[in-house]
């Protein structure tokens, strides 16, 4: 297939342009490289060494033989841009990360909850407005993010989207509907994800497109297959307060000598997956695309959960480290439960990768290889969701701030 892959150049984008650029489809990347332009604004770098995309690009079709074409556009902004490369070239099908991830970003100040929403809704619905007037009948593929659910415990588990409920005509009598699992975002980032299923549903059913949104756990791990054959096809990989996921930040934390970082409790129940999962199950949602009129196809991407204050535990348990419970920065119930539905992938075939694999082993070994790399003053999570919440945050867990003497 012809695969445009929005967001290319991201943490999830770019093993995934190289993942299916090597099951031999053809790939195009389109990227503003705004993810760069927030590591300059933050001042903090990948602790892996990035190259350019050009570069990247470059090695990997010296490597392969096999070309992935990059193209730089603002989805968000450059409507026309994107429409007419639609048209020209009239991909198969799309992958869509190209939105602002990160939770504690979004909600920094003002100016980043609107940066947040406009970049986000706004790039997803101009693609999808492009795809109605150009009457394109590509595969859509998205990358939601379980937080659509929320973390609240209500004692079932969560289904893959869809609701069944009974509803109570005026009758008296009791008729079934299956609706979308209600939505309980956490942050602005959630919030702009619940927005995008809500424009999926209406354009696959006023316009007939394909779509299919992939609520994706928290993401883990440094290489895949294809990552590891160059030295400069690494992934990013951020240990940052508002970039770094949870398992990654512990580990890196680990390595090198820093407090594991625990806010509230630690009683937050996350849902996790695998780089390498997580490229495969694009690959197969890719594969098993929904029928044009249908409803959107929504898959649960994660292979377990796990509970911050365990995660924390375990890490300290095998590498001697100390645990720091701080503040959490978040607005969030202190303790939730977490069940969740993935049985679409594991039908299709999907052989997932655990915490117990032995992978964490080589999380660490990055990490010690580019400690040198690390802004310590970077680690601490400090953006709050609330004024009352960021009064109370400890910016120093390693307590080496100066004091005064008096």
């Amino acid at each position: 297939m012809k695969i445009a892959i929005l967001g290319g150049d991201g943490f999830v984008g770019w093993p995934t342009a190289l993942h299916l650029s090597d099951a031999g489809h053809d790939i195009h990347i389109l990227d503003n490289l705004s993810r760069r332009w927030i590591d300059t604004e933050l001042g903090v770098q990948s602790l892996t060494p990035m190259d350019s995309i050009q570069e990247r690009t470059r090695i990997w079709h010296a490597e392969t033989g096999r070309r992935i074409h990059f193209n730089l556009i603002d989805l968000a902004r450059d409507y026309d841009l994107l429409k007419n490369w639609l048209a020209d070239h009239r991909p198969d099908a799309i992958v869509h990360f190209a939105e602002q991830r990160a939770a504690p970003y979004s909600m920094k100040s003002d100016r980043h909850k609107n940066y947040t929403v406009n970049n986000n809704v706004n790039a997803t619905h101009n693609l999808l407005n492009a795809l109605v007037e150009l009457e394109l009948d590509a595969h859509l593929v998205h990358l939601g993010t379980m937080g659509v659910y929320g973390y609240s415990t209500v004692g079932a588990a969560i289904p893959e989207g869809y609701l069944p409920v009974g509803i109570e005509t005026m009758a008296g009598q009791t008729v079934s509907q299956e609706i979308l699992y209600p939505s309980n975002p956490g942050s602005i980032y959630h919030m702009t994800k619940c927005l995008d299923q809500l424009l999926f549903q209406f354009y696959a059913k006023n316009d007939g497109l394909r779509i299919t949104d992939l609520h994706q756990g928290i993401v883990w791990g440094t290489h895949t297959e294809q990552t590891r054959r160059h030295a400069q096809l690494i992934n990013r990989f951020d240990y940052d307060g508002d970039y770094g996921t949870v398992l990654n930040r512990f580990l890196i934390q680990a390595a090198i000598g820093y407090p594991l970082t625990v806010h509230g409790t630690g009683g937050q129940t996350r849902a996790f997956i695998h780089i390498q999962d997580s490229v495969r199950c694009i690959e197969l949602a890719l594969t098993n695309a929904p029928a044009r009129g249908s409803r959107v196809e929504i898959f649960n991407q994660m292979t377990e959960t796990h509970r911050v204050r365990d995660l924390a535990e375990m890490i300290a348990a095998v590498s001697g480290s100390q645990i720091a419970w701080l503040p959490n920065p978040r607005k969030e119930a202190a303790e939730n439960d977490l069940v969740v539905h993935n049985e679409k992938f594991l039908a299709l075939g999907l052989n997932p990768t655990r915490l117990r694999d032995g992978l964490l082993s080589e999380i660490v070994d990055v990490a010690k290889k580019f400690a040198y790399r690390v802004d310590r003053a970077r680690v601490p999570a400090v953006s709050a969701w609330t004024r009352d919440i960021a009064a109370r945050l400890d910016r120093d867990p390693e307590g080496k701030r100066l004091k005064s003497v008096s």
